[in-house]
């Protein structure tokens, strides 16, 4: 793992990391570049989904300070993304119901590292995070996560309601974490299979994710603040799963029960 993130600068060097199939997380190019020297880029990011954001030159030049960047500067991620069919297969591997995490626009870096650091810890097949408005795997994504941005695999998706849409069809239950809830979590079945939503910072889950979900876990609350910083509200949630997908296997030895609402 590098210490720093990485930048590619350059029409040609970028052009061909796109084409190699280099896991990129956003293309800057300056406001004042020629319009035919990033074109050519910025048709092949939107063809690959790549993030692409119109600066001011003086940002890139803060960026790569030394290197010619002709305008165009992307920056690669930390570690490379994987495919929300690689989340499944690794549970299908492991002979586990699937267990994974859906971060809707969460953008703190040190949030997305900290949810990573559990996620290992608790088992969870792997993270989906959108591509835009949300923290991507960064170097400061790995210091956080203390090591674990290499053992949980990070699906990213351009679209997170239509990943959570398909990730039913695959047979899991969509759970989001809201404040809002009537229920309890501790009062809902959650050793299934199962994808566990975390919505923003400030905002929480985004209306559509949450229309989207099939129910809503809300945490216990005593005190004056009203929520949970988000890392910490996944951290108590999937703590939950474990110990409940625990219990069932005492009892069972094998089976593990499912949640009992049905989908839309």
């Amino acid at each position: 793992m590098k210490g720093d993130d990485e930048y590619l600068a350059g029409k040609h060097p970028i052009l061909e990391a796109m084409k190699a199939g280099r896991s990129i997380n956003k293309i800057f190019v300056s406001a004042q570049a020629q319009r035919h020297l990033v074109q050519p880029i910025m048709d092949e990011a939107k063809i690959r989904g790549i993030v692409v954001q119109q600066v001011d030159k003086s940002k890139l030049d803060r960026l790569v300070p030394d290197m010619q960047h002709q305008g165009v500067v992307a920056q690669a991620a930390a570690v490379a993304y994987v495919e929300v069919e690689d989340l499944l297969a690794r549970a299908a591997e492991r002979g586990e119901a699937p267990l994974i995490v859906l971060l809707d626009e969460v953008e703190d870096p040190h949030n997305l590292g900290s949810v990573l650091r559990t996620a290992d810890c608790t088992g969870v097949h792997g993270v989906i995070i959108p591509k835009r408005r949300s923290a991507s795997l960064t170097a400061v994504v790995a210091k956080t996560s203390a090591g674990a941005v290499e053992y949980v695999p990070v699906a990213r998706v351009a679209n997170l309601v239509q990943t959570m849409e398909k990730l039913k069809e695959a047979g899991l239950w969509i759970a989001g974490a809201d404040a809002g809830a009537k229920e309890g979590f501790y009062d809902t079945n959650l050793t299934g299979p199962m994808a566990i939503v975390i919505g923003n910072e400030g905002q929480g889950l985004s209306r559509l994710v949450k229309e989207r979900c099939d129910f809503i876990l809300s945490l216990p609350m005593s005190g004056q603040i009203n929520s949970l910083n988000a890392s910490v509200a996944a951290g108590v949630i999937l703590y939950e799963v474990v110990r409940q997908r625990q219990q069932a296997l005492k009892k069972s030895g094998v089976k593990q029960a499912t949640p009992a609402p049905d989908h839309a």
